[in-house]
């Protein structure tokens, strides 16, 4: 922060480049230029002075990270204030200041891909430099979309109490949407069809054709299903030379951007909607794309290829690291 200073920037920029507040550096700036490097340091906080100990903070991280209560498979904040002495309230304030989140897990899947690397880079250099005139489309299928209507009617919102709807439902068939994101525009094009086939690829693909003007070719991001590199497929595209199709790596549908396109579709229109008939569901899909594309905002991919694959390569050597002991 005083280096940036140093260098004679505004406090506003200092505090955009790093990620702070004007009146942090500001204060940051006059204890400097008033105590020189002594007024970098924090002051004494008021209170009681601390009574857990930096060994026993030490214990509570170790035990956190390197083991187990027995019978179970992590530690809760009581089982480990049990076992150190400690109060729940304490461990949770250590957890806090760590970062630790025992009862949580994450699920995973490093792409085996022996072109990764190669996969990676083509599709972030689109994303982030796309080609002259052309279309950059992320083009996947949402399938087995159900039309679930709920077993007794939803009871709307009130003051002071949730939407609320029944946990059980019943099944009224479902429906497969097709989409294509427009990545510079962030418009989308969406069809429904009954089954996901090549068929329905392919009428797909002549959808697009259709919708983007001739004079511009069209780079297809999608992901490695069978159903999109078949005999038909590849026919059709061989006689529309202005078709490019670039696959992401297996395992890292990710880099597909049209699946946050879909989980924003799930989380506004799907998980809480009830649909008497698969009719009725295809009606509230397009009506949320026709609302989608009356006032469209294009995702922006932030992280580099570099990037990208530095962070695939940490974790997998944590990985190895993990299993190595």
């Amino acid at each position: 922060m005083i280096l940036q200073c140093a260098d004679k920037k505004l406090n506003t920029a200092v505090a955009q480049n790093l990620h702070t507040t004007n009146a942090t550096v500001g204060k940051r700036r006059s204890r400097f230029v008033g105590q020189r490097m002594e007024g970098l340091y924090d002051e004494p906080r008021p209170g009681a002075p601390r009574k857990i100990s930096d060994e026993k903070i030490e214990e509570v991280v170790t035990k956190t990270l390197e083991s187990t209560p027995k019978g179970r498979t992590h530690w809760s904040t009581r089982s480990m204030a049990k076992h150190l002495g400690l109060s729940h309230s304490t461990i949770g304030r250590v957890w806090r200041a760590f970062g630790l989140q025992p009862h949580r897990s994450e699920s995973f899947r490093l792409s085996q891909d022996p072109q990764l690397v190669e996969k990676v880079r083509d599709i972030v250099g689109l994303y982030m430099n796309p080609p002259d005139n052309a279309v950059v489309l992320c083009v996947d299928e949402k399938s087995q979309i159900q039309a679930l209507e709920r077993a007794q009617p939803v009871l709307p919102m009130s003051l002071g109490q949730p939407e609320r709807y029944t946990h059980d439902y019943v099944r009224h068939g479902t429906t497969d949407l097709f989409a294509a994101l427009d990545v510079a525009t962030g418009e989308v094009l969406g069809k429904c069809y009954q089954k996901h086939r090549a068929k329905e690829f392919k009428n797909f693909l002549v959808e697009i054709d259709a919708a983007v003007p001739s004079e511009f070719d069209v780079h297809v991001v999608l992901d490695n299903l069978a159903t999109h590199k078949t005999p038909a497929i590849k026919s059709w595209l061989s006689k529309r030379p202005r078709f490019h199709l670039h696959f992401t790596p297996t395992h890292a549908s990710w880099m597909n951007m049209v699946e946050r396109f879909f989980g924003l579709l799930t989380e506004h229109a799907l998980r809480r909607g009830s649909h008497s008939s698969v009719s009725q569901l295809r009606t509230a899909i397009r009506d949320y794309l026709d609302a989608h594309n009356d006032d469209p905002k294009p995702f922006e991919w932030t992280k580099s290829a570099d990037q990208i694959l530095e962070s695939i390569a940490r974790f997998a050597q944590r990985t190895l690291t993990a299993h190595a002991k």
